[in-house]
Formats: C-alpha cells, structure tokens, sequence
C-alpha cells in the first residue's frame, strides 16, 4: 500500500500564489525541480565570462524551436513550392522577415555559442573525471546539432542548399559495399528531389529536436549531480561547510541568475544587431547563391557549406591521394612511437599495430581512394573529441597551473581549427590546400600526442580552494 496523501497546511492568511503553488507541489514536484537544478543548485563562486555560454546556449535552443514552429505554419515541404513559400514568409507574412532572419542568425549563434562552451572545457579541464559523462552528453548534443543544421539546410531550396545536400549525402558513396545503397537510401531518390526534401523537413522539425531535447535534458541533470567544475579546477565539493554545502559554493539564484541575465542582454543587443543590420553577415549566415531557387541544371561555381561545417569540411578537402602517402606515413611513426614511449599494456599494443597495417594496407591507391579517407578523416575530426576525458593525462585540470608552453599548444590548434574554417570558405587552390593538410596534421596531432605532452613539463601547485576576487 502506498502512502497517504497529505496535503500541505498554509497559515489562513497565505497569499493566493503561495497557495497555489503548494496545491501544485503536492501533486507535482515544482519546487524540488526548480531548487535541485537551479534554486539551491551550489555552483563555485569563481565563474567567469566563460561559464555565460551554456545558459546562452539554452536561450538560442528556446529561440530556435519557437520562431521554428512559426516557420513551419506557412512552410512547403515540397520541392515546387519550398522556395516560394520561404519568399512568401519574408513578404507577405507579417513580421515574417523577422522569425526567419532570427532562425537563419540563431542558427549560427548557436554553433559560436557552443564552440566558446566546448573552448572553455578544454581549458579548464570540464571533460575530466568525474564530468565524463557530461561531456559525452555534450559531444552528442554536437552531433545534434550538426545534424539538425544540415537537415535543416536543404528547407530553403535555394541553389546552395540543393547543391551543398547533393555533394554531402554523396559523400556516403564512397563507404565500400554499402556506400552507393546508403547515399539512395538516404535521398530517397537516384537525386536530391521532392522525397529527400520531406524526409529532412521530418527530421529538422521532429526527430532530431525531441533526441536533443532529451540529450540537453540529461545534459543538465548530469553536471547538476556531480556538480560544476570551475577555472582552478578544484573539487569544491571535497570542502564543505557546516551547512553541508562547500565553503567555495554560492547558490546559483539570485546570483548566477544575475549574471546570465547580463550575459542575455549583451547576446541579444549583439544579436539583434546583427537581425536587423547584417542578417547576411557578408554571405558567412545566408549564402547569397541560397536566394536563387534550387537549379539541378546550374551548378554553383563554389559548393561549400555554411562555416560552422567548414573545419570539418577542409580536413575532407585537403585529403588528396598525394597527402594520402604523408598520413601513411603518419600512422607508421605513430605506431613506433605508441611501442617506445606508452605504458599501454603488451596485448593492446599488439592490437593498435593490426588496426594500424590494416588502415595502411587500406591507404594503398590500389585498395582504397582517397575519397574514402577523406570522409573517414571527416569524421574522426568530430569524433576524436568525445575521447578527450581519456587523452588528457594532465595532473592537474585547469590551463592555469599548466606549463606556460601548453598555452602555446592549445593557441596552435585553435589557429589551426580556425585556419581550416577559413579555408573551407574558399575555392581550393594548390597554395590553400597545401596549408589545409598542415593544419589537419596539427590538428589530428594535437589529440594523438595528448597522453605524453598533457603530463610534460612543470604544473605549477594547485591551491587547495578556490581564488576569487570580490568585486
């Protein structure tokens, strides 16, 4: 038998809202949600500007799905009325313009939102024990949200989403056996077509947000259980106070609530400004071929995709037969060195050097081409970041009390990543291309190399509480 119902008792002359909320709570556990994620949710009181963006991200995710659910009531998913039916939302829908320039901005916002969240994990150390599990959510919340971009890119059936969908889906050609199947299988048709256009309309508006709704959810729920990491990369939970909470610990409202209140105003008085004044942003958030209608007759002299995709899609591009020979190469010194210098055991070493022969057999121009590395170095370029909690052996989380020459390493791989973002907006010239396979080197290396040069040099001593500077 369960227990009995007991209803909360309030003085007679409670406030009307104080009683409604406690009808609620009893039948409903309102207050205890609202207390345990954000409430009396204890954070460190150290946070900087960098701790804004995964509350920004929340408000570009709302944003999103509402000014989405607007488009979606005067959309046509058909591949003859699409086009028209996005110009007919931007002229004769009142304030159409407005809904799908703040969708088209927020969309990426929403990726320079949460590359800063994914660059301030990496600095202070928010993949490392116990937050692994909150970083695999988040890496999946990426893969999301790539994907609900890339769904979501062909709507407009403007020519540079025809094209961009056409060259991409592709790409899956390319995989051995199931390749040319998968790439049918995935337009629903021998070409990008009215069917490949429901099928993304169905994904874009349904399937991918409920999966992301539900990753962002755990997301949450996980970082609120172990609690929050912070710059110094201290476990403020492992000193607490008589009160049970840890003396480095603030409750999140009032005074966190303050802060991301600020952090919302600023983003969105740049956002606006960017909504009404350059909604185009040069052609980087809307590609001007995109205000032409799709033309499977007229292809674009330069496919690329929009540039939140572009690092991804350089490393592709700068995988080349010739460059197949350097990565070949690559692999063979990283076995070598993997038998001198890692402190793996004798069974695993055995089964990286198989793994190793046979990509390196596979890399042969007789077995596999090039085309077919470059999309598996496409996508080991997302995935190898969901492997950062077990890469990093670094004692210590925080680049603060890092050697100072580590900061020169995360400053080379950042101006690589944003090389190759740049170099994915251009046409590929010999000189670009050539620089795109330096940087994918520096890249990929930058997590190969982890375990050894993470845990070289001199850490500086970790205090044993937080440093924090009223103000």
């Amino acid at each position: 038998m369960g227990a009995a119902f007991k209803e909360t008792k309030l003085p007679a002359d409670a406030p009307k809202s104080h009683r409604a909320l406690a009808w609620v709570d009893d039948r409903f556990p309102l207050s205890k949600l609202w207390n345990d994620q954000w409430g009396r949710y204890y954070a460190p009181k150290n946070f900087n500007i960098w701790y804004l963006f995964g509350s920004l991200a929340m408000l570009i995710l709302v944003m999103q799905i509402v000014t989405g659910i607007f488009l979606t009531m005067h959309y046509k998913p058909d591949a003859g009325l699409a086009f028209g039916s996005v110009e007919y939302i931007m002229r004769e829908v009142p304030w159409g313009w407005l809904v799908r320039y703040m969708h088209s901005t927020g969309a990426s916002a929403f990726f320079i939102v949460v590359y800063l969240h994914m660059t301030r994990g990496l600095l202070y150390g928010s993949y490392r024990k116990p937050r692994e599990l909150i970083w695999l959510f988040g890496f999946a919340i990426f893969l999301c949200l790539m994907a609900e971009a890339f769904f979501g890119y062909l709507l407009p059936w403007g020519q540079m989403s025809y094209w961009g969908a056409q060259v991409i889906v592709n790409l899956f050609s390319a995989i051995p056996f199931i390749g040319p199947d998968l790439s049918l299988w995935i337009r629903g048709d021998y070409v990008v077509s009215d069917a490949t256009l429901n099928r993304f309309f169905a994904f874009h508006v349904i399937a991918i947000p409920l999966v992301l709704l539900g990753l962002v959810a755990a997301h949450l729920i996980a970082l609120h259980e172990v609690g929050s990491n912070n710059p110094d990369g201290i476990e403020v939970k492992e000193n607490l106070g008589p009160d049970g909470h840890g003396v480095d610990t603030i409750p999140s409202h009032p005074y966190y609530t303050t802060k991301d209140l600020f952090g919302v105003s600023m983003f969105l008085l740049i956002f606006s400004s960017v909504v009404f004044f350059a909604p185009e942003m040069g052609g980087y958030f809307l590609e001007y071929n995109n205000f032409l209608p799709a033309d499977s007759l007229k292809t674009p002299p330069h496919i690329a995709p929009t540039w939140y995709f572009t690092p991804f899609y350089s490393v592709l591009r700068a995988t080349t037969s010739d460059f197949m020979w350097v990565v070949m190469a690559g692999v063979a010194a990283y076995v070598v060195f993997i038998w001198l210098r890692s402190r793996l055991s004798y069974k695993t070493k055995i089964v990286v050097t198989v793994i190793a022969i046979l990509a390196e057999i596979g890399m042969l121009p007789q077995v596999l081409d090039a085309k077919f590395w470059g999309v598996v170095l496409f996508g080991s370029a997302v995935v190898i970041l969901a492997l950062l909690p077990w890469l990093d052996h670094s004692p210590v989380k925080s680049i603060r009390y890092r050697p100072s020459w580590h900061k020169t390493v995360y400053a080379v791989f950042f101006l690589a990543f944003l090389t190759l973002g740049y170099l994915g907006t251009q046409l590929p010239t010999p000189a670009y291309t050539l620089v795109a396979q330096a940087c994918t080197l520096l890249y990929f290396s930058f997590f190969l190399l982890m375990p050894w040069w993470s845990e070289m040099g001199r850490f500086k001593p970790v205090p044993k509480r937080v440093t924090f500077t009223p103000h």
